[in-house]
């Protein structure tokens, strides 16, 4: 793509150009085009090529599988169309969700028809592909749908929480976003992906979340009005549905809890078509969760709002469903099974109950305990007043009768095994078609009734028998096993329920505990008191005939006031409770008209700070404006007069614009740009003639060529597509004919290898074991050899840091000794040297004025001598090489000559240590010329000729010229000129030369 933005003046330029580069297969290109004009701040106006560039636009994104470019193009397009056309964006949403569901369907019936697309039904499976089915453990449709199906649902996934992200602050857009959740839900469902499943159950609840947070957003959808809520309502309620499809009945439960929320947010009851499917879906979660008591009262409920609100229910469907509520409730366990729970546990029950009761419906007291007000005695005692248990089946009301009021300790089992065998055959089917239970199964409850059963069973025989053998508790209880009946007779004592002890030892059951003396006594006083009555009634007959008349109308008398009496309370409770319910239809009134009246107060109040808030960025937006109107008015009036200005040939910068005549200027500036215009356009008129005749003339000449190029590539293509062809059949062809032969083969070996493997496996493993073992002794033994090794090598460096220590130490000894050696050789030598030359300074004895005088004339003989020597020796040096020469005598040692040696080391420059050399050479030539006794010259090749030539000249000059002084040298000079070619004069002696100062100065010349 490219790295800048490509900028349009127009949209449909934009579009055009996409279309191009997909007919060239450039969609990467395309969709950043359209991607570029979508982002551009210029094109911020809705406009209806738009919406074709997003239908575009989105068909490339489901093409590439770019959700991310998806997801920003429609947000920006919200942006566009959010206050003008907001039905577009639905339309455009609408198409995307379409394109990204064909697809996925697509896919999957594309990987349908992989796994069906086989050649030979019977033949089996190649090696190849069983052995990547037991490598991977997928299966061949498993592996097409990971490849072809998986990416396209992902993509689909991405689409709905795409679209649901963008419309979820939408108040216009509601309905489209209950649409996508359901299609969202559907999809969850049809695909069985759970996991799916609850991250949008999730991502609404967030949603929801973040609405009741923000809600003072703009466009923020409204839950006091019906319409919103009704559709979040059946949003919600579809959430139910396919959370109890799918079996997730935790989030069917969580589910069940949104509703509940959205119901309390604006306390308002939803219709009474919904809250059937709400207690419909109640009735299932809670028997999953095992907690019949809750089951039981969302049946009850299911049932009273059925028989008030729907109008075609029939006998049969009422009668089915009084049959599910008194089966339900008698399937609720007998006892408490918190009895004895720690209060901490109760606290939570409590909770929990509380939580239960309000998603029924029940409004309870938090300080009360709900196991007083929601009962199993509770409901039946409900059931008993509204004569629910006579509206039900025949078997289910004797079915109740056996379990609740009759006594038959020995039989009940007998008498209640056919009635739920009965209740396991019935049709189980409602016959109206708008039920929100389609299908209902009262087998369901005969485990719950079979243990209710026998804990009836034993209640009774405890009331007969204080024990009973366990092989005729066995004969008693057909259901279940004896192990199965102890269990529950362990739950039942577990929970007071029973007072049971069994003796294994003896094979018997003993029912009953220690209880008061007061206790045993009860009945019997009771019986005492009814068995003296009928004595007395026996004594005195004729006493006992007049009581019995006086009785009966005592008996007649009381019936009738009782009877008074009854309509009396029955009459007074009817009057409390119409009191009652004026009273809290009053206080419903009264608080509903306060509500009205706050909430109305609060709208007038918002709708006040609104419009004044309106108003004033009203007005600050109508000053900016004004103001940027007149600043780029301003400016542009300043660049055209100094546009003008700069035609005319003025300079400078126009600061005030207040007083000039803009209409004129105007004028001016509209009459130039029409001039400049006129100008343009004849000037585009001549290029594009003369491109014209350009273009015709080259298509001209490339007719006859392009066609003579697709004839010869049309030829070319037949031939190679006809070689391809027969090249596959035949490559088809042999692979068939190879892989069939393998196959026979591989069959014929299948047995033989089985046995191969297997002796290769024993072998190995008897291989590995002994390999295993030889390889523990060898770690053994290593662990042993290097544990030796270590200790030895410690020793070793313990001996090495020994005698490190004791080299060093007579190292340094003798050190001490050659540096005390060394010094004492140095102050003998220097004693020696000190004496030698004072005694050559005795001997030679030249220094006085005397002597001086007195050799004047030999010395410029001997000097003339000399000079002539070493030009003679120069020009040899410079022709030969190397020459040494000697004069006079050698009385001097060469150790006293190495003490008096100066070094000269040319580093600065070549000119200065040249002329710092003739000016050495030169006086030592001159004090050798008059008073030498040994003169010992060596040059070494390399030499400058004219380095010689001037040293000569100067040594002629100085011995010639009259020097007043003498320059004394007892010096040897060693020079090290640039070149790196060494000349070294070797000078011996006590010399006093006259003229020093004539050499110096000589060399100092030669030196500028």
């Amino acid at each position: 793509m490219s790295r800048y933005p490509i900028t349009f003046q127009k949209p449909e330029n934009a579009l055009k150009r996409a279309e191009e580069l997909i007919n060239v297969s450039q969609k990467s290109a395309a969709l950043q085009a359209l991607h570029d004009v979508l982002t551009s701040k210029r094109h911020r106006t809705w406009q209806k090529t738009l919406e074709k560039i997003m239908f575009k636009y989105v068909e490339l994104c489901v093409d590439m599988k770019k959700g991310r470019f998806a997801k920003e193009g429609l947000i920006q397009y919200r942006i566009i169309c959010q206050q003008v056309n907001v039905s577009s964006l639905e339309e455009v949403i609408k198409h995307f969700l379409k394109l990204a569901s064909d697809r996925a369907e697509t896919a999957q019936q594309e990987a349908d028809n992989v796994s069906l697309d086989v050649e030979d039904l019977e033949a089996e499976k190649s090696p190849e592909e069983l052995m990547l089915s037991y490598v991977s453990g997928e299966k061949d449709k498993d592996r097409a749908d990971r490849s072809t199906v998986t990416p396209w649902f992902k993509f689909l996934w991405e689409t709905y929480r795409t679209v649901l992200e963008i419309l979820r602050n939408n108040s216009k857009l509601e309905a489209l976003y209950a649409m996508t959740a359901h299609r969202a839900f559907q999809f969850c469902l049809q695909y069985k992906r759970t996991t799916e499943f609850r991250r949008m159950c999730e991502i609404l609840r967030n949603h929801l979340a973040n609405l009741n947070k923000y809600r003072d957003q703009r466009d923020r959808p409204d839950l006091t009005q019906p319409e919103s809520l009704q559709l979040y309502l059946e949003t919600r309620f579809d959430q139910l549905k396919v959370a109890t499809e799918l079996e997730l009945w935790q989030e069917a439960f969580r589910s069940v809890e949104d509703i509940h929320g959205l119901m309390t947010l604006v306390k308002k009851s939803p219709k009474p078509q919904m809250m059937a499917i709400y207690y419909a879906k109640l009735t299932k979660i809670f028997w999953m969760s095992e907690n019949n008591l809750y089951h039981a009262y969302a049946w009850y409920k299911l049932y009273n709002l059925s028989k008030t609100y729907k109008k075609d229910f029939t006998s049969g469907d009422l009668k089915l469903m009084a049959s599910c509520v008194v089966l339900s409730t008698l399937s609720v366990p007998p006892y408490d099974r918190k009895h004895g729970a720690a209060h901490f546990e109760l606290e939570l029950e409590k909770d929990r109950n509380l939580r239960m009761a309000n998603l029924l419906g029940f409004s309870l007291d938090p300080k009360r305990d709900t196991r007083e007000v929601l009962s199993r005695a509770a409901l039946l005692s409900e059931l008993n007043s509204k004569n629910m248990v006579a509206l039900a089946y025949p078997e289910v009301k004797e079915l109740y009768n056996l379990l609740e009021n009759e006594f038959h300790p020995l039989d009940l089992c007998q008498k209640v095994q056919p009635l739920l065998e009965k209740l396991n055959t019935m049709s189980d089917g409602f016959s109206s078609s708008n039920t929100p239970m389609p299908d209902v199964s009262l087998s369901q409850y005969t485990p719950a009734l079979e243990r209710l059963t026998i804990l009836r069973l034993l209640q009774q025989v405890s009331q007969v028998y204080q024990s009973v053998k366990m092989p005729h508790i066995t004969k008693l209880i057909p259901f279940l096993s004896m192990d199965e009946v102890e269990k529950l007779i362990v739950d039942a004592v577990k929970y007071n329920c029973l007072q049971v002890r069994i003796d294994h030892q003896n094979q018997c059951v003993h029912f009953g505990s220690q209880v008061l003396e007061s206790d045993k006594i009860k009945n019997h006083i009771t019986v005492l008191t009814k068995r003296l009555n009928r004595a007395v009634q026996l004594i005195h007959a004729e006493l006992g005939a007049k009581q019995d008349l006086a009785s009966k109308a005592d008996s007649k008398q009381t019936l009738e006031q009782i009877a008074l009496e009854h309509k009396t309370v029955l009459a007074r409770k009817v009057i409390i409770e119409r009191r009652k319910e004026e009273q809290e239809r009053l206080l419903l009134e009264q608080e509903r008209e306060e509500e009205e009246t706050k909430r109305k107060q609060q709208r007038l109040n918002e709708e006040a700070e609104k419009k004044r808030q309106t108003e004033e960025a009203r007005k600050r937006e109508e000053d900016r404006i004004r103001r940027e109107i007149e600043e780029k008015e301003n400016e542009d009036l300043r660049a055209m007069v100094e546009q003008v200005n700069k035609r005319k040939g003025k300079k400078g910068k126009v600061e005030d614009v207040s007083k000039i005549d803009r209409r004129q200027l105007m004028e001016d500036a509209i009459s130039e740009q029409i001039k400049e215009r006129q100008e343009m356009e004849r000037k585009l008129l001549r290029l594009g003639k003369t491109m014209d005749h350009l273009e015709r003339a080259r298509r001209e000449e490339e007719v006859p060529l392009i066609e003579q190029l697709y004839q010869t590539q049309l030829v070319e293509d037949e031939k190679y597509f006809k070689e391809q062809q027969q090249m596959m059949l035949e490559q088809s062809k042999a692979q068939y004919e190879l892989d069939f032969a393998q196959k026979a083969r591989f069959v014929k070996m299948q047995g033989d290898k089985n046995i191969f493997q297997e002796q290769v496996m024993s072998r190995r493993t008897e291989e590995f074991e002994r390999l295993n073992q030889e390889r523990l002794e060898r770690i053994e033994e290593r662990k042993a050899f290097r544990k030796v090794e270590r200790e030895q090598a410690r020793k070793k460096e313990y001996l090495r840091r020994l005698r490190e220590e004791e080299e060093a130490r007579l190292a340094a000894e003798e050190e001490a000794r050659l540096e005390a050696e060394r010094e004492a050789r140095r102050l003998e030598r220097e004693e020696e040297e000190r004496v030698a030359n004072e005694a050559m300074e005795r001997q030679l004895g030249l220094s006085s004025p005397a002597v001086r005088t007195a050799m004047g004339p030999t010395a410029s003989v001997i000097a003339v001598v000399v000079n002539v020597m070493v030009v003679m020796i120069a020009v040899v040096v410079v022709i030969a090489g190397e020459v040494v020469v000697t004069a006079g005598p050698a009385k001097s040692s060469p150790v006293e000559v190495m003490n008096q040696r100066a070094v000269v080391t040319a580093g600065e420059a070549a000119d200065a240590v040249m002329m710092d050399l003739l000016a050495v050479v030169i006086a030592g030539a001159v004090a050798a010329s008059v008073t030498m006794d040994l003169l010992v010259v060596v040059v070494t090749a390399g030499v400058d000729l004219l380095v010689v030539v001037v040293t000569a000249v100067m040594m002629v000059l100085a011995v010639t010229t009259d020097l007043p002084e003498v320059v004394t040298a007892g010096v040897v000079v060693t020079v090290m000129p640039l070149a790196a070619m060494p000349l070294v004069v070797m000078i011996e002696g006590n010399l006093e030369v006259p003229g020093g100062k004539s050499c110096i100065k000589a060399a100092e010349l030669l030196k500028g």
